[in-house]
């Protein structure tokens, strides 16, 4: 039975919940509060205040006992977030240990989380995005999943909306299948990544794409950004420590410090939340309990509109764990969906090669982003014995060579003034997996965390059609680098598991019908209207583009939508 406080309700009784304070929550507190919606944003992590909590961010490489790598003993007591490229000296404070929250693997999934102000927005890629119609269409023109309801004019406006106040550094390409945006001057590319754009272009008959990433950094001084206290990019490419610049897009450097200058935000951290509350009578959910990480106290807040944006399996894990009479299974839960058919990105491939041209040049600076290949395969109709495909970042830099023989002077001369060898690139793919009724998260009966909540029990894998795309994946790049005159060319399988990728999607995915989907076009709950998901959870289907943007949309959307009906009610 769980000991609630119920003493001034008044007190925690607010218009709007946001249960994460992350990529998509962060959008959520903004739309909210600055549409004049008193708001509790619940965050189950510490504090990270912007250019306060960032105690790396100025450091230089020799100011860390260990050179930026992560002792032994530290990778040996997290063997499933050491694998993440983030967990290194200069960030693995903001990602969760292993034994910090402990999680069921039925199959071998690597789940990297980040729990503080902020979420995994200070740790993101920063690659964005837009969807297509292809996309949106997927489901429904190749027979899995179900049908989107929503399309690509649903949300365009919401794109635009999000991108002018993110920065969003990119060139209008004008690919069908890559909508163009609202962006700021690109980062370019270097004269590898532009021969190899043209050697793509005239072999392929612009049926194949080589564009500059498009990334949510700032590259070029406005309003909407001074407002918010953000300057443009430094091109340190340290972004994972915390940007003191806010030259890139994350919750503490721009959507929270704009809700908070509202006056109607307020932000708990260190709360977990346990499960949100339902009132059969009312029918309709009333509020979220939550217990304090440190002292384990449990308290109820109230809300008229409760957003779910808690990571994409953590909140698969609040609304199955969110059970009542109306909803024994979990919140929503009458078709038996919830935590059913999530998916991933496939990361698995990799190519190398080697080139030695362009040797009268080489790349100085440290650019945070890379060329990008858009999907290519099964686009406009069914070419290959798989369903849907794959996009590939793509990146080139010469080989520094440093002579390290001899001491004093002369090894200082050696290090000082490095040789250039070949030309180095390399591909990684990012494939579509294809969401299954197996592919699932539940509670598990038996094990809880420290909180008294049961642990989440995820069970993922690939598939036929994963192994498939790799292989093509590898045919496709090693016949574009042949024809590029790449030499040396390796591929890779990394073979590794599940979540590395850390685009994992859907459990509560969005459809057109009650019968097989959770919620509807709008992000709510068919039946539980006051209740929105618009985190990775609502993904009826993955697409091969980074899914950030996306979520964002869809939030700024929802909550338009919520707002509307709230303001009609009141």
């Amino acid at each position: 039975m769980l000991s609630i406080k119920t003493a001034n309700k008044k007190n925690r009784t607010f218009d709007a919940i946001v249960i994460g304070s992350g990529m998509s929550g962060g959008w959520a507190a903004k739309e909210f509060t600055q549409k004049g919606l008193k708001t509790l944003v619940i965050e189950r992590g510490r504090e990270v205040k912007h250019n306060i909590d960032y105690p790396t961010t100025h450091m230089f490489p020799w100011e860390f006992e260990h050179l930026g790598q992560i002792s032994e003993k530290i990778k040996k007591e997290n063997p499933i977030a050491s694998k993440s490229y983030i967990f290194k000296e200069d960030a693995m404070h903001f990602v969760v240990k292993d034994k910090e929250h402990p999680y069921v693997q039925a199959k071998p999934f690597d789940w990297i989380r980040g729990y503080q102000t902020g979420g995994r927005s200070l740790l993101w890629a920063r690659q964005t995005q837009r969807w297509s119609d292809y996309d949106f269409e997927g489901p429904a023109r190749d027979g899995f999943a179900v049908d989107w309801p929503i399309r690509y004019k649903d949300l365009a406006p919401w794109y635009s909306y999000v991108e002018r106040f993110v920065g969003i550094a990119g060139d209008r390409d004008g690919i069908a299948a890559l909508p163009d945006g609202e962006f700021l001057p690109s980062m370019g590319m270097n004269c590898i990544e532009e021969y190899f754009k043209k050697n793509v272009t005239r072999h392929y008959k612009n049926s194949r794409h080589v564009i500059s990433g498009r990334c949510a950094h700032i590259t070029e001084n406005r309003d909407v950004f001074i407002k918010q206290g953000r300057s443009k990019c430094q091109f340190r490419n340290l972004c994972q420590r915390g940007c003191p610049f806010g030259g890139y897009f994350c919750s503490n450097s721009s959507t929270l410090p704009t809700a908070m200058k509202t006056g109607n935000l307020t932000l708990i951290n260190d709360s977990v939340a346990h499960s949100i509350l339902y009132d059969d009578q009312k029918e309709k959910a009333t509020g979220v309990v939550v217990i304090d990480a440190k002292t384990k106290e449990h308290t109820e807040y109230y809300a008229s509109v409760i957003f779910v944006n808690a990571g994409s399996l953590n909140s698969n894990l609040i609304l199955l764990n969110s059970k009542s009479k109306r909803f024994p299974n979990g919140l929503g839960n009458d078709n038996g969906l919830l935590g059913k058919y999530v998916a991933f990105h496939n990361y698995r491939g990799r190519i190398t090669a080697e080139y030695n041209g362009h040797l009268d040049k080489h790349t100085t600076g440290r650019r945070p982003t890379s060329a990008y290949i858009p999907r290519f395969r099964n686009v406009f109709k069914q070419e290959t014995d798989f369903l849907r495909g794959y996009a590939a970042g793509f990146g080139a830099k010469r080989k520094i060579i440093q002579k390290t023989d001899g001491i004093g002077q002369e090894l200082k001369n050696g290090l000082l003034n490095p040789e250039y060898g070949n030309w180095y690139v390399g591909s990684h793919m990012m494939g579509e997996t294809i969401p299954k009724e197996k592919s699932r998260v539940s509670l598990d009966p038996d094990k809880v965390d420290e909180w008294g909540i049961p642990q989440l029990k995820i069970n993922l894998e690939y598939d036929d059609n994963d192994d498939k795309m790799l292989k093509d994946f590898f045919e496709q790049f090693t016949e574009m680098y042949k024809k590029a005159g790449f030499k040396k060319i390796q591929t890779y399988d990394t073979k590794q598991a599940p979540g590395l990728d850390i685009h994992e999607m859907g459990g509560v995915r969005m459809g057109k019908d009650p019968k097989t989907s959770l919620l509807n076009k709008w992000n709510q709950f068919h039946n539980c209207k006051n209740v929105y998901v618009t985190d990775g959870a609502c993904m009826t289907s993955t697409s091969t583009q980074n899914p950030s943007l996306t979520y964002m949309a869809l939030t700024a959307r929802a909550c338009d939508h919520a707002i509307k009906n709230f303001k009609k009610d009141n």
